[in-house]
């Protein structure tokens, strides 16, 4: 693995680690896609560092279990916005 590669992984998942980021938003701010960010943490971390790795799942699996939550939470704020520019 070459090294810029190995650095963006440590960088992403220490990100994940401290902010408990989703995937879309983690891809955002380092300017990468969802697929790639996704390979770095589940294929390409766990080859530098299994323990990291299993932390980031338990956060990647609580992301993906309240997901529902978020995707109604966000329809919401987008209808009271609506609501707020009609009047």
């Amino acid at each position: 693995m070459q090294d810029y590669i190995q650095k963006r992984v440590m960088q992403i998942s220490n990100y994940i680690l401290e902010s408990g980021s989703t995937v879309r938003a983690t891809a955002g701010v380092f300017g990468v896609s969802k697929s790639t960010v996704h390979k770095d943490i589940t294929e390409r971390l766990p080859l530098i560092n299994e323990m990291v790795a299993a932390r980031i799942r338990d956060i990647l699996e609580n992301n993906k279990a309240e997901r529902h939550i978020r995707g109604g939470e966000a329809t919401k704020q987008k209808y009271i916005q609506q609501k707020k520019e009609s009047v």
